[in-house]
């Protein structure tokens, strides 16, 4: 997901064809991207809130996010970040890698 300056808050979608995941982690290109929240939504309907209050640097990643529970489906994963951290007129791209 392409992550400017002008927003806060960003979802990125995924596909149930995608299978189960037992954990996740974050990468960032381009610029820091400075994490506030994180909720990984799951197709059953369940949600799971991660603690990420961390900036990652541009090129960085992330810890191993275990996923909680067994047999979860991600349906997507929300996310709160500081646009200020990006600079005026800045971007940055996150991508998420699951592990099944």
């Amino acid at each position: 997901r392409a992550v400017t300056d002008r927003a806060d808050h960003d979802t990125i979608a995924v596909t149930s064809a995608r299978g189960r995941f037992d954990a996740v982690r974050f990468q960032v290109r381009g610029r820091a991207v400075d994490f506030h929240r994180v909720v990984v939504h799951f197709a059953n309907g369940g949600d799971q809130n991660v603690e990420l209050r961390d900036t990652i640097r541009a090129g960085g990643e992330s810890r191993v996010i275990d996923i909680d529970g067994r047999d979860r489906v991600i349906r997507s994963i929300e996310f709160w970040y500081d646009a200020n951290t990006l600079g005026r007129g800045g971007r940055a791209t996150v991508r998420v890698h699951g592990r099944h």
